[in-house]
């Protein structure tokens, strides 16, 4: 089990990013194995389709569920084709987010929104 979550710098006391396709990096947790891993988001900067290339991103490191405050619809629909599990966030604290998924204390994520479409 891979867990992404999009955070805003690449160490451990970093706090989850506002924003899924424009965020710096991602967190990937395997729970299984207990290894913390951050990915660099090379889409952060496109001037469209941030947030499809981001979701690849997250596919293509093998992710079961993400994280995240707020997801763009076309993340969201990628994602979900994937067969990723996207849940809320809560709050901005990456570890304890990390135990209220284990604890299956996370909602499956509604804050779903149009994308921002060029915009940085």
């Amino acid at each position: 089990m891979r867990i992404a979550i999009p955070v805003i710098t690449n160490n451990k006391d970093t706090k989850i990013s506002t924003s899924f396709g424009r965020s710096p990096y991602y967190l990937i947790y395997d729970v299984k194995e207990n290894i913390m891993n951050y990915v660099k988001n090379t889409a952060k900067d496109a001037q469209g389709g941030a947030g499809v290339k981001a979701s690849q991103i997250i596919i293509d490191n093998k992710c079961d569920v993400v994280i995240t405050p707020q997801c763009g619809n076309n993340s969201y629909e990628v994602l979900k084709e994937a067969g990723i599990e996207v849940l809320q966030s809560k709050g901005d604290v990456v570890d304890l987010n990390i135990i209220y998924f284990q604890n299956k204390k996370l909602n499956h994520l509604t804050n779903i929104h149009a994308g921002f479409h060029g915009a940085k």
